[in-house]
């Protein structure tokens, strides 16, 4: 076991996301951690949370029908919020080791849904890039039911079938190939708090 979380089983997610492109976890953060995380991702600061948006540029905007989350990104200075970054640091590391992803860096928000509120389907791909590679959740709900909604729908890479979806429970990640994967988060009848991130490679020119 590390300092950060339940020992990492690289080959086991390696694996997963090399045939089918995508791994459900169950608990790989220390619980201690993780209730740590949930304290963290509280949206009573509006110094610190914000409406997420969608576009680039000049083109971003605030669209409610769309995306309904408020967002705010892990701070590398808070103690808590290093040990979650630290632990991503190690799976990077050793994705990078198993499967030459090129993988350089790894950035990540706090997300919460109000009631009512969901993010429809799309890529994670932001558009005239492709530095995104690989998109992680991980949920910090609990006690959350099952008709507490705010399920997050995996479609196959092609077509309209879901093949995946996850329940925003405490503890839970899924890991999956941010290019290959439309995704869409149903609208949660209570708040729904997770962190949203993404592994990056160097653009190149």
């Amino acid at each position: 076991m590390s300092e950060f979380g339940s020992t990492i089983n690289l080959s086991l997610i390696a694996d997963q996301l090399e045939r089918v492109g995508y791994i459900v976890l169950r608990a790989p953060l220390l619980e201690r951690l993780s209730a740590q995380l949930l304290l963290r991702c509280q949206d009573d600061d509006p110094e610190r949370f914000h409406a997420a948006r969608v576009g680039r540029g000049q083109a971003e905007r605030r669209i409610d029908a769309i995306r309904g989350d408020v967002i705010c990104w892990l701070d590398g200075q808070d103690c808590v919020d290093q040990a979650y970054l630290a632990w991503m640091e190690e799976l990077r590391v050793g994705l990078n080791a198993a499967l030459f992803l090129g993988l350089f860096d790894y950035e990540c928000h706090y997300a919460i849904y109000g009631s009512g509120a969901g993010y429809a389907r799309h890529l994670d791909v932001l558009a005239g890039t492709r530095n995104r590679v690989l998109s992680t959740v991980y949920y910090l709900n609990e006690a959350w039911q099952a008709a507490d909604g705010g399920e997050l729908l995996l479609f196959a890479p092609t077509g309209d079938a879901v093949i995946a979806t996850v329940k925003p429970q405490f503890g839970t990640m899924i890991i999956f190939l941010s290019e290959s994967f439309p995704h869409q988060v149903l609208a949660a009848h209570q708040s729904r708090r997770s962190i949203a991130g993404w592994f990056r490679v160097r653009e190149i020119g």
